[in-house]
């Protein structure tokens, strides 16, 4: 569940990261599937690329994520 403190967090990193752990905690990202691109996440909610690729590391050192280089991140 997204929590208030990921939805005001002042780092937008951390904000990303909060939006994909709950679409993984309500199953609309199930195990498996790829998470969306990095350029994807950047253009959804208008941050640099590196913040969205900061968000996601966050996710993968959490264990929620795996990255497979040249393929992206997929929800373990």
């Amino acid at each position: 569940m997204i929590t208030d403190a990921d939805q005001e967090d002042p780092r937008a990193y951390m904000r990303v990261a909060g939006r994909i752990r709950q679409q993984i905690i309500d199953g609309s990202l199930g195990s498996g599937q790829p998470v969306p691109s990095i350029a994807s996440l950047s253009g959804r909610y208008g941050l640099a690329r590196q913040t969205c690729a900061k968000g996601l590391r966050v996710l993968e050192d959490e264990g929620l994520l795996r990255r497979i280089p040249g393929l992206g991140y997929y929800v373990k």
